[in-house]
């Protein structure tokens, strides 16, 4: 993974990049790269990462399986890094839902499945992903009936979700990224300029966002059981193209307003026309982490079934 968890591309020049056993030209995503990796190559029946800006659901997606961002605090943080946070989350890989299920039912055991949902209600957050992505999750979720809706803080809780990390990794490893030159030179970079722009203001300002992102989707849940939109917004690039990764931030931008908030997340594969890598992010109620995750079985169900009836469509010559 990245040093520190502090990534978005997966790009490790230090220990080297896992590769995306799917798409071997792609990005395997950041920052728990290598959990995502050997989850897409079958090598192990779950993984384990960690979430702070989208740090499981972005190589989940990039990599085609299924991650999870639980509600913040649901499963311990002991021993991770940093030790203060009020972003990060631990939380599963998989290849199926049913498996997240059970990945969540042995890390936290307070966790209490419930059976997969064959009803429920989703209410879709307008955003503008790029046409393949729309198309991909147009597509995919054709089958369902969903009212649309807009969370006027949205778009700032991207900027506040970026303000608060930069301000707590500043605070934790300000000092190492200053003295050490062992560091990944990329995330020495992030650290460094994450320390020369953190300001009071800016960290007051964006604990105001996260107050009102988190009333607006705490509302939205009085008539749905999970908000849902693209995980991405546009196709993870190809390695050539992800030498700078601070420019890739923005790949975020539809992950990091939940860590913010603290709300469960989970991300569906699904993929564009083209065979490439997409997702759809369903949201649940904080502390609904068992009732999500039966969403995310059910919702997944239609997807193979809808999936399938396509396939025999077009071998009918349909």
């Amino acid at each position: 993974m990245h040093e520190l968890a502090f990534g978005v591309t997966g790009v490790n020049h230090f220990l080297g990049t896992p590769l995306n056993p799917k798409w071997l030209d792609r990005i395997p995503g950041g920052s728990s790269s290598g959990s995502a990796a050997l989850m897409a190559s079958g090598s192990c029946d779950f993984a384990i990462g960690a979430d702070t800006s989208g740090s499981v659901r972005m190589p989940a997606c990039c990599c085609g399986v299924y991650g999870m961002k639980p509600t913040f605090g649901r499963i311990s943080r002991k021993g991770a890094i940093p030790k203060e946070s009020s972003l990060d989350c631990i939380g599963p890989f998989a290849r199926s839902a049913e498996m997240l299920t059970r990945a969540m039912s042995l890390m936290d055991p307070t966790f209490e499945p419930l059976p997969a949902r064959s009803e429920f209600v989703l209410k879709r957050i307008v955003t503008p992903p790029s046409p393949e992505m729309a198309d991909a999750f147009d597509k995919a979720l054709a089958p369902l009936q969903m009212e649309e809706i807009g969370l006027p803080s949205f778009d700032d809780a991207y900027e506040a979700g970026l303000t608060v990390i930069n301000a707590e990794v500043a605070e934790s490893f300000g000092d190492l990224a200053r003295q050490s030159t062992a560091l990944d030179e990329t995330v020495r970079a992030r650290i460094l300029a994450a320390a020369d722009t953190f300001s009071s203001d800016a960290l007051k300002a964006a604990e105001t966002v996260r107050s009102a992102l988190r009333a607006e989707i705490d509302a939205a849940f009085e008539t749905a059981d999970a908000l849902v939109l693209p995980t991405m917004p546009v196709v993870p690039p190809t390695l050539a193209d992800a030498t700078d990764m601070r420019a890739l931030i923005p790949l975020t931008a539809y992950l990091r307003p939940f860590n913010l908030s603290g709300h469960p997340a989970i991300t569906i594969p699904i993929t564009t026309a083209n065979g490439l890598p997409a997702g759809i992010q369903i949201v649940g109620r904080m502390g609904g982490d068992e009732a999500l995750c039966a969403v995310a079985e059910g919702l997944a169900r239609i997807l193979v079934s809808e999936t399938q009836a396509q396939a025999e469509d077009n071998g009918n010559g349909q």
